[in-house]
């Protein structure tokens, strides 16, 4: 059982920071109105994902170290994304030798760490959220939330408890975007006809709304959705939880 009101440190990630800070303040408010104490660490850092893709070991154990530091005492970690979450849960461990010190901590890190909605729902007990947000929504399920994370369901339980959604499955919603991080810069070819079949399918739901939980994903999609002319908006999972209809939609001018 997690502590009466957990001490959680929330690790915003890169692009929530640089792009989208109304994914961070939503994850806030979702995390208190959940009964935890919320704190913001300035000394973080990116995960160092980019550089551990990359086989750039040395410039990820060094990322990793200040991340651990930074989180050092709190009773949980939350990030609003499967992927950073991911990075921390499944690869610190893998940076640092078994029996160091550094792998002790990021073992411990590890365990302390979970991405934001399975949080609410795993540890929390989050059931339903008090929110409203007129949608009719389709969900992208993110490759490292679902894959590493297994993620899946808790997304959906709780976006059926807000009001003014009417969440409409997609073909193929477990199908990568074509984002993956530097995949997309690598081999942007593949990745387009990724992306191609991905808006083909979100746009026969009929939905007039695309939510997911990382924003990497959200971006790419909605960046094409935006040079084509879809109405399609694309909007975060914590946004749409919170009830946080004000913000413009990814890739439309604040």
């Amino acid at each position: 059982m997690p502590p009466a009101q957990p001490r959680v440190g929330l690790f915003v990630t890169c692009l929530v920071d640089l792009f989208r800070p109304s994914v961070g303040f939503a994850a806030v408010k979702l995390l208190e109105d959940a009964g935890c104490q919320v704190e913001v660490p300035e000394a973080q850092t990116c995960c160092g994902q980019p550089a551990y893709n990359s086989g750039d070991k040395a410039h990820a154990q060094a990322l990793a170290r200040q991340v651990i530091a930074a989180f050092r005492g709190f009773d949980y970690v939350v990030a609003p994304s499967g992927s950073c979450g991911g990075m921390i849960i499944k690869h610190y461990p893998e940076l640092f030798p078994a029996g160091t010190a550094d792998h002790a901590a990021a073992l411990d890190l590890a365990k302390r760490t979970h991405e934001l909605v399975s949080f609410l729902t795993r540890v929390m007990k989050l059931s339903k959220v008090t929110a409203e947000f007129p949608a009719r929504a389709t969900y992208h399920d993110s490759c490292s939330g679902l894959r590493e994370l297994g993620i899946r369901n808790e997304p959906r339980q709780l976006l059926a408890s807000v009001e003014g959604v009417s969440l409409r499955e997609m073909t193929d919603s477990e199908v990568c975007c074509g984002f993956g991080g530097t995949f997309c810069v690598k081999y942007p070819g593949i990745s387009d006809k990724m992306l191609e079949k991905k808006l083909k399918h979100i746009h026969a739901t009929g939905a007039d709304t695309l939510i997911a939980g990382d924003l990497g994903c959200l971006m790419n999609m909605a960046g094409k959705l935006k040079r084509e002319g879809s109405n399609v908006k694309a909007r975060h999972v914590a946004e749409v939880l919170a009830g946080d209809y004000l913000t413009p939609p990814i890739a439309e001018a604040e």
